[in-house]
C-alpha cells in the first residue's frame, strides 16, 4: 500500500476582502463608459457646432445678395435692402431645414443658427441634449477680389 499524501489546506481569503474585485470592475466600467460618452458625444457636439457655423455663413451670404439696385445704378454704392436680405437668409435656412434668426442693416447681414444635438451615451447619465449656436456676418462685395485659380 502506498502512503497517501497529506492534503494541503485550501487557502481562504479573509471575509473582509470578499467582493472587492467586483466593486473595482463596476467602477472602472462606469468610468470607461463615461469616457466613451465624452469622446463620442463631445465629437458630435463639435460637429454640430461646425455644421451650425457653415449654415449660418451660407445663409448670411444668401442674404448679402439682396443689393439695392436703384442705389447701385445711381451712385455705384453697394447697399442692401434689409428686408429682402433678411427674407433671403430666412428662406435659405428654411430650404435646408435649419433653425435660426437673421437681421440686416444697409451694409451687413447677420445670421444665428441654433442646433439641438441629442446625446447618444451621456443620455444615460442625465445629459439629454446640448444646444449649440453659431453666428456669421456677410457684407456685399463688388466683383471678385484676388487672383482666380
Amino acid at each position: 500500500m502506498t502512503p497517501r499524501r497529506p492534503r494541503m489546506p485550501r487557502h481562504r481569503f479573509p471575509a473582509s476582502d470578499a467582493g472587492q474585485i467586483t466593486a473595482f470592475v463596476v467602477v472602472m466600467m462606469a468610468a470607461l463608459i463615461l469616457l466613451a460618452g465624452l469622446v463620442l458625444d463631445g465629437g458630435l457636439t463639435l460637429s454640430a457646432r461646425e455644421r451650425a457655423l457653415g449654415e449660418a455663413q451660407e445663409a448670411a451670404r444668401a442674404g448679402a445678395q439682396a443689393i439695392n439696385l436703384a442705389v447701385y445704378r445711381k451712385d455705384g454704392k453697394l447697399m442692401l435692402t434689409p428686408g429682402q436680405a433678411v427674407a433671403d437668409a430666412r428662406a435659405y435656412l428654411a430650404d435646408i431645414g435649419a433653425t435660426g434668426t437673421a437681421s440686416a442693416t444697409a451694409n451687413t447681414v447677420t445670421v444665428t443658427v441654433t442646433i439641438v444635438q441629442p446625446m447618444q451615451i451621456l443620455d444615460a447619465a442625465g445629459l439629454r441634449e446640448v444646444t449649440v449656436h453659431a453666428t456669421a456676418t456677410a457684407t456685399p462685395e463688388l466683383g471678385i477680389n484676388g487672383v482666380l485659380p
